[in-house]
């Protein structure tokens, strides 16, 4: 089941068209990640004491209508895949029931010199927890 956060946007994210700013829509989608993460135990601080952060390698976005200032809107995040040393990711931003945009992502999981690691202990089966996609058992 995916993940629901909801923000406002806010009059200083937007462009003089009362637009949403196009990088911050990156920096809206990254903050649902992280809490997504956190609510399955997974906190930024508890990987990093585990020795481990995710580290985004690729990212497909998806601008369909404009978030406005004042907007409340919702990101849905979900896990599409994990595999030994990255995982998958989609979100999706939604104003009520109208579709903002979308971002599929994969991130690679590392130690914290940056180097490829296995995913830590409990970390696929909490993440099939927002699973939408294939996750390994």
């Amino acid at each position: 089941m995916a993940h629901i956060d909801s923000v406002r946007v806010r009059w200083s994210e937007v462009d003089p068209y009362n637009h949403l700013n196009h990088a911050l829509y990156l920096t809206f989608f990254e903050q649902a990640r992280i809490d997504a993460l956190a609510s399955i135990g997974f906190s930024m601080g508890e990987l990093q004491a585990l020795g481990c952060q995710i580290v985004v390698t690729e990212v497909n976005v998806k601008f369909i209508k404009s978030a406005l200032g004042g907007d409340d809107v919702r990101i849905e995040t979900e896990m599409i895949e994990t595999r030994r040393v990255s995982t998958s990711w989609r979100q999706r931003m939604y104003r009520d029931d109208e579709l903002l945009a979308t971002i599929e992502l994969t991130a690679a999981i590392t130690d914290l010199d940056g180097k490829p690691r296995r995913l830590p202990d409990g970390f696929a089966e909490a993440l099939g927890t927002i699973a939408g996609g294939h996750v390994p058992g």
